[in-house]
This record gives structure tokens, C-alpha cells and sequence, in this order.
């Protein structure tokens, strides 16, 4: 058995490619945010993108979290071994705009990666593989996820975790986004709103070369404010999971995804009633490819 190499961050940002829009061959860009979500700029992110190995980051500047990731990911070249880690930092390039250790610690949120690390197991060799996945240990990478919905293997890690495996199994091509759906009525804990809802969309091209992107909105219906209550008491209410359109994420983030709505197999032809309630995915059978 293959030893995992240990874990290092790539001192070097700027040999970092980020996310590549022609990885599934037609050229997909990344998304815009609309203006009004404040995108977090610098010296060494004048456009607020923030490139990693296999993913880029774009931060909202007020909210000090990601508006979203958007990762590649290659099912053909993928590693068996996930090296982890228990060490975060922060990217030097947009210190300001990231929330740090100070909102996790002593209660029951998670750093919920938004592009996984096993995602990112990927490469020409394993090195690059382990690049990519210390990667996804910046703070600009995780957001605040209650822990019994960020490892909950029947909801939103079982969403992730399946639509991985398709990767993986059928060594296909995909781009992953990633982000949280930002309210002004997002309950305020410790100088951070904390999103009450995450959103996944998912766009592959199988053999026969046609490019489709699925939509997954993850909704928390009883978000309580006191998450400084003992372990034991959980602070979020329930969650659940829904596949939704590409347009009904654009509406609800303010993120424009360009081509991606044209390939969801979900949209109504033109000319028809758009953007139908969204399906509760009870169970992974449910899920449209």
C-alpha cells in the first residue's frame, strides 16, 4: 500500500493555475457575482480571484467568506489515499476577508471544506495530488457547517460523497461550484452571519461529449441563534437537501453561471413555466443526472 505524503502547504501562490475553464472542453468561465455581493479585492488578487491548485476561491469582502469554489476534477487520474489534515491557514493574499480559527472554536461548527480535499486527490503524480489537497486547508476554503450536517452521511456529505463516486467510477471530467446562499436576515454569532443554506452545482461531460450541470440546494429550517450551548444540545434544526435548477441558484445567489443553465437537464423548454419548487432528495435515488 501506497503511503500518503504528508501534507504541505505550497509556499509559491503563483505557481498555482487555479480552476481551468476549458477542462471539459468547451470553454466554461468562471462565474460572476453580481455586484451588489462586494467581491474581496487586493494587491495580489486585483480581480478577487483566488487561484489554488485545481480550484479558485472568489471572497465576499463583508461577509468574510467565500461567495464561491469552483473546482476541477479528473475521475481518470485520481489517487486511492486521502491525506488529511488538522491544520488551517490563511492565504496571505487576501488576509483581511478571511474568518479564521476565532468563529470555530469551543462550540459545534465545522470548517466545512467548500472544494473537498478528497475531490482534489487528483493529479499526474502524487505530489500534485497532495498539493491539491492541502489546498483546501485555507480558511478562504471552509465555511461555518454545523457538524451534524457537515458529517451527515445521509444529506449533504452522502450528496457529495455520491456524486464523487459517479466521477470516480465512470472516470469522468467535472466541474464542481461550491458556495453558501448569503441573507441579510443570516443570524449574526460571534461578528459573522452564518448562512443558513449551501448550494452545489455539478457539470460533467460523459463520452458522449454532451456538457450537463445539476443543481443542489441545501435549506436549514429552524437555524437557532445560541451556539454557545452545551455539545450535546445541537444549535441547527433540521436539515434538507433539494435538487433544484441552475436558474433557481442564480436567483437565490446573485451569481451569474453564463452557459451552465443551458445544460441543465432539469430546465423546461423554452417557451414553458420555469423554475419549479425544488425536489427534496429523500434518498440518492432521487438525484437527476
Amino acid at each position: 500500500m501506497q503511503t500518503p505524503l504528508p501534507l504541505r502547504v505550497d509556499p509559491d501562490y503563483t505557481a498555482r493555475r487555479g480552476f481551468d475553464p476549458t477542462f471539459l472542453g468547451p470553454r466554461l468561465a468562471l462565474p460572476t457575482p453580481d455586484r451588489r455581493l462586494q467581491v474581496a479585492v487586493g494587491p495580489q488578487a486585483p480581480d478577487g480571484r483566488l487561484h489554488y491548485h485545481h480550484f479558485t476561491v472568489v471572497m465576499h469582502a463583508e461577509r468574510r467568506l467565500a461567495i464561491y469554489a469552483a473546482a476541477n476534477l479528473d475521475g481518470r487520474r485520481r489517487f486511492a489515499h486521502v491525506p488529511g489534515s488538522d491544520r488551517w491557514v490563511v492565504d496571505p493574499r487576501l488576509p483581511a476577508a478571511q474568518t479564521g480559527n476565532e468563529l470555530y472554536a469551543g462550540n459545534d461548527l465545522d470548517r466545512g471544506h467548500l472544494t473537498r480535499r478528497a475531490d482534489m486527490l487528483w493529479g499526474d503524480s502524487p505530489a500534485e495530488a497532495a498539493d491539491a489537497v492541502a489546498d483546501t486547508y485555507h480558511y478562504t476554503n471552509c465555511a461555518p457547517q454545523h457538524r451534524d450536517f457537515n458529517q451527515n452521511d445521509t444529506t449533504w456529505q452522502g450528496l457529495e460523497d455520491y456524486l464523487l463516486d459517479t466521477v470516480a467510477d465512470h472516470r469522468l471530467r467535472a466541474n464542481v461550484y461550491t458556495g453558501p446562499v448569503f441573507d441579510a436576515g443570516d443570524p449574526l454569532y460571534r461578528g459573522v452571519q452564518i448562512p443558513r443554506a449551501y448550494w452545489k452545482i455539478v457539470t460533467a461531460a460523459p463520452a458522449d461529449g454532451a456538457v450537463h450541470a445539476t443543481a443542489y440546494l441545501l435549506e436549514q429550517t429552524d437555524l437557532l441563534d445560541d451556539l454557545e450551548r452545551s455539545a450535546s444540545a445541537a444549535p441547527f434544526g433540521p436539515y434538507r437537501t433539494y435538487q433544484t435548477q441552475v436558474r433557481h441558484i442564480e436567483s437565490r445567489t446573485g451569481i451569474d453561471f453564463g452557459p451552465l443553465r443551458d445544460h441543465d437537464p432539469t430546465s423546461p423548454p423554452h417557451g414553458e413555466a420555469e423554475d419549479p419548487k425544488p425536489v427534496e432528495l429523500l434518498t440518492l435515488r432521487d438525484i437527476q443526472l
